[in-house]
């Protein structure tokens, strides 16, 4: 349930938006004085807040410039001041929108709705998780460049991490030195193979228990090499 904070010093408008909020499934808590509404403001936790301008104590502009300054909760400022000025100040000090009384309680409810859809797209887009790789106690993180063995970090050069890289994400199947050569390096191996397996030995001293026995990535005599599932 979404919460809302009402800071309004007019205790008939408060409860009217009280009520309409409610009957859309809200949680509703209500300030009347200023100085209350800022502390709760900072103190806890609202999906959106609702700023009355004139208020006693703590004006609503305050309010939201000192929210604004450690949340981005949306907040919509509410005032009789029907000036471009005074919905430009709110603007100004970080407000997301700007309703002059009287209003419908509908029309609140509505733009509440409104930009609580929008605030939740913007966060859902920002967190864009990382693409990992996860087996067996390897966790490859494509996005960071990071390895962890059973919760070790190991580090990796370029082509060390590419390589494991490819070879987690295609497990189970067996890629000549040839084919590794070309893949990572970009070119034809001209007899240069010897790379591959200079690579591979350093991968295994890193993510292999016991190297002689390797449990991740094998050799495939005659082939060339296999990530084990």
């Amino acid at each position: 349930m979404s919460r809302v904070l009402i800071v309004e010093d007019e205790e008939a408008i408060a409860e009217i938006e009280k009520d309409y909020l409610e009957l859309s499934d809200f949680e509703v808590v209500i300030k009347s004085d200023g100085t209350q509404g800022l502390a709760t403001a900072l103190n806890e936790d609202f999906d959106i807040m609702i700023l009355d301008v004139m208020l006693p104590g703590t004006d609503g502009y305050e309010i939201c410039r000192q929210v604004r300054e450690v949340k981005n909760t949306p907040i919509i400022m509410v005032s009789a001041k029907k000036e471009d000025i005074d919905k430009i100040r709110g603007l100004g000090v970080g407000a997301d929108d700007y309703m002059t009384k009287p209003f419908s309680p509908s029309e609140l409810v509505a733009r509440v709705k409104a930009h609580l859809a929008r605030y939740e797209r913007l966060v859902s887009s920002a967190k864009q998780e990382n693409d990992v790789i996860e087996i067996r106690g390897i966790k490859i993180d494509k996005t960071a460049r990071r390895v962890f063995v059973n919760g070790e970090e190991k580090v990796f050069t370029t082509k060390e991490f590419d390589l494991l890289t490819f070879l987690a994400e295609h497990p189970n199947h067996v890629f000549t030195k040839d084919e590794l050569f070309k893949e990572i390096w970009d070119m034809d191996s001209i007899g240069d193979i010897a790379t591959v397996t200079v690579h591979i030995k350093k991968i295994r001293e890193k993510i292999e228990y016991d190297t002689s026995k390797p449990q991740y990535i094998e050799t495939i005599w005659g082939v060339g090499y296999r990530f084990k599932m």
